[in-house]
């Protein structure tokens, strides 16, 4: 029941930040910031207590597709939340808030699909260390996004209500690749641990992700190495960005689903 309040409750609040930030975007109010930070602080604290009600289990943890991403979401919006990157902060909530909202409303309509995992503190911190890349590539693919909409602006002289809230293109393209490199950091240390955690990397299960893992690192490493020793930025910069999430994407939720809700019915 707790879950069940805690997650109408920051759907609520998420739908209503949204509805705020859209109506003084569009009405050319002026922008009460701390107002809306208010309204994203109360959401994700909703969110966590609905999190946590989900997650946790007499037996364990309940790992199952659905409250991933209910835990995913709660990361990515609590890094967001906290970046103190003003300007980048709100027109990611424009794509982060309805995403959160679905995906609680989804966990607490749909049940779960797997059973509770008793885990090792080795396969919790490999846990760990894998939501925090995924969640912060996560971002990059958003900025990327959002980059990719300014440059097209900035060549054609045109202008969508949204642009207005982002910062300098330089500004943004700093902040990318910033965020990847901590996001790469992070799933190499999760690919690491996986190493350690899992005996055997050749099996059905995990053979796949394995390797779109793998490939979402070595999309990641070409970009930065392009980035830094070579100056690359602009389309490359996006496609690479999310060559790299999609595959991590793929690696995770598509593998996940599969055997999930495919294999096991």
């Amino acid at each position: 029941m707790t879950n069940l309040i805690a997650g109408l409750t920051a759907v609520a609040l998420y739908l209503g930040g949204l509805v705020y930030y859209i109506f003084k975007l569009r009405s050319n109010i002026e922008f009460n910031s701390s107002r809306l930070q208010m309204i994203t602080a109360l959401a994700l604290l909703a969110h966590l207590i609905a999190t946590l009600n989900f997650l946790m289990a007499p037996e364990g943890l309940d790992l199952s597709l659905l409250k991933i991403f209910v835990l995913i979401s709660l990361a990515i919006n609590l890094i967001v939340f906290a970046s103190g990157l003003t300007k980048i902060q709100h027109t990611l909530y424009l794509i982060l808030f309805p995403i959160s909202s679905a995906t609680l409303l989804m966990a607490t309509i749909i049940p779960s699909s797997s059973s509770v995992l008793t885990l090792s503190a080795s396969m919790e911190a490999h846990i760990l260390f894998s939501i925090l890349a995924y969640s912060l590539l996560a971002i990059a693919a958003l900025q990327a996004l959002f980059i990719g909409m300014l440059d097209w602006q900035l060549k054609r002289k045109r202008r969508i209500f949204l642009i207005k809230t982002l910062p300098p293109l330089e500004t943004m393209e700093l902040v990318l690749f910033n965020v990847i490199l901590v996001g790469q950091f992070f799933l190499t240390l999760s690919l690491l641990s996986g190493l350690a955690v899992y005996e055997n990397f050749f099996t059905a299960t995990l053979l796949p992700k394995a390797i779109l893992s793998y490939l979402a690192w070595i999309f990641n490493a070409i970009l930065l190495y392009g980035r830094y020793y070579r100056g690359w930025r602009g389309l490359i910069a996006i496609r690479l960005t999310w060559a790299g999430f999609f595959s991590l994407l793929v690696a995770y939720v598509g593998t996940k689903f599969v055997f999930e809700y495919i294999i096991t019915g």
